[in-house]
């Protein structure tokens, strides 16, 4: 059997006499008791024979005492080891994979956070000061390019206003104007709208002002619906060729324990049942279903 120190004795020594609700709390506290180590404690203790030992009924409630925090602890080992996926990545269909991380990064291209990234779809206004013939209005297409006159196609998507501007100038630049000055307005993002779904009131995709937060993402669904779990809230973000996907606890949130992370345009929330066993295919198959525009409304 293995020795068991001084220091893990005390406790059962000092609940010796105790009823069994005083003896579970001192017991329980800072210990985490196993199944093993009761069986240990019921030998020295002399309390698994109790028909030849003598032991009285104190020690028989340090064992019930024992047992019920072995247990206790079981259950609660078992609750948190369902949060973490069985592995930490997952390849995606459309190339590159979904990878379990503790806390989200910025997005890239951000300006550690400060700015919002163009995305396909978005319309801007592009204005050339005093030369007002080169001024359009453009939208980035599927494939992330705009068009403008005289140097034609180039990538906007992933680049901030202030990147695109310069690589505008640069571009009328070098063949056509003088130091072009070069303005972007952005009439329309769909890059700033975040998509909640899972166990919320009101799945939907939703604009966001550029210092959301979680807290205010779950704020625009309605909060958690009878069966949602506020510490089963997922948040998804592209990062390069991968998509990130991080577990956060709104309910130590909302105490304070926590910190309320930014959400970011592009993002996607998913809210799992209080029930729900997490892994890496449940959390890939909710990215999917959330990301249907044929299941989620547009919420303007």
């Amino acid at each position: 059997m293995r020795k068991l120190g001084r220091d893990s004795a005390e406790p059962v020594a000092h609940a010796i006499g105790k009823t069994s609700e005083e003896a579970g709390s001192q017991l329980c506290g800072p210990f985490r008791w196993t199944a093993q180590a009761v069986q240990e404690w019921g030998s020295v203790m002399g309390i698994l024979d109790l028909g030849g030992s003598g032991v009285g009924m104190p020690a028989l409630l340090v064992l019930l005492a024992l047992s019920a925090c072995a247990s206790s602890s079981s259950s609660s080992t078992s609750s948190v080891d369902a949060l973490q996926p069985t592995s930490s990545s997952t390849a995606l269909a459309g190339g590159g994979a979904l990878r379990m991380v503790t806390d989200l990064p910025a997005p890239q291209n951000t300006q550690n956070g400060s700015e919002q990234p163009l995305s396909a779809n978005d319309v801007l206004e592009v204005s050339v000061f005093q030369v007002d013939n080169l001024n359009r209005t453009v939208q980035v297409d599927a494939g992330g390019q705009i068009s403008l006159p005289l140097i034609g196609t180039m990538t906007a998507a992933g680049k901030t206003v202030r990147q695109l501007e310069k690589d505008i100038e640069t571009a009328y630049g070098a063949k056509y104007l003088q130091s072009p000055d070069v303005t972007i307005f952005v009439k329309e993002s769909i890059g700033q709208r975040i998509t909640v779904d899972g166990e919320v009131n009101r799945a939907g995709i939703y604009p966001v002002s550029s210092s959301a937060s979680l807290l205010d993402a779950i704020a625009l669904a309605g909060g958690f619906n009878a069966i949602g779990d506020a510490g089963k809230v997922f948040v998804y973000r592209n990062v390069g060729q991968n998509k990130l996907v991080a577990n956060y606890n709104v309910e130590e949130i909302r105490a304070g324990k926590n910190r309320n992370p930014r959400i970011y345009g592009g993002d996607v929330v998913v809210v799992f049942a209080s029930k729900s066993k997490i892994a890496m295919n449940n959390l890939k198959d909710a990215l999917g279903l959330a990301s249907s525009a044929a299941r989620i409304a547009v919420i303007p």
